[in-house]
């Protein structure tokens, strides 16, 4: 069995073939942006992506997800360290308190961008409204999709 993560092939280890796609990133494989929150699938900070798309890790079984492409928050700096532009707004914006959350922030708003380049308020509240958030940092994550839209366009040019 093998999964494709951030770009890499990882042979799932043996005895972690029956849990979660979570529990083998984390306790298997040592990629710990993920974080195990609530374990039922509603607050989102195990959130990755599965084929582009933002997917609660802690609810996918292993065999669910081998052979496609898996990115969490490792994944998503530049092979030179250089942040992905949403990693690079967290931080211009200073949004983590805790940071717990952060990750699934993140990667929600990875595949926002990548679907709507240029989201409305409206796409961008739909889009993050399953991630909890208990520091009620929400008004700087907002300004930090903003900024992340920015840094998009400053690099395409």
């Amino acid at each position: 069995m093998f999964l494709s993560i951030n770009g890499q092939r990882h042979a799932v280890p043996d005895g972690w073939q029956d849990d979660t796609l979570l529990m083998v990133l984390r306790e298997a494989l040592g990629l710990v942006g993920p974080k195990l929150g609530c374990g039922q699938g509603q607050c989102g900070a195990c959130t990755v992506l599965v084929d582009g798309q933002p997917q609660r890790s802690c609810l996918l079984p292993v065999s669910a997800v081998l052979q496609r492409p898996i990115t969490t928050l490792e994944g998503l700096a530049g092979p030179d360290g250089r942040l992905h532009p949403v990693q690079q707004a967290w931080l211009d914006e200073a949004v983590p308190q805790c940071g717990y959350c952060q990750a699934g922030q993140i990667m929600a708003t990875v595949a926002l961008l990548d679907a709507t380049p240029q989201p409305t308020p409206q796409q961008v509240e739909a889009a993050l409204a399953p991630q909890l958030c208990r520091c009620g940092t929400q008004p700087r994550i907002r300004r930090a999709v903003q900024r992340a839209v920015q840094l998009r366009q400053e690099a395409a040019r």
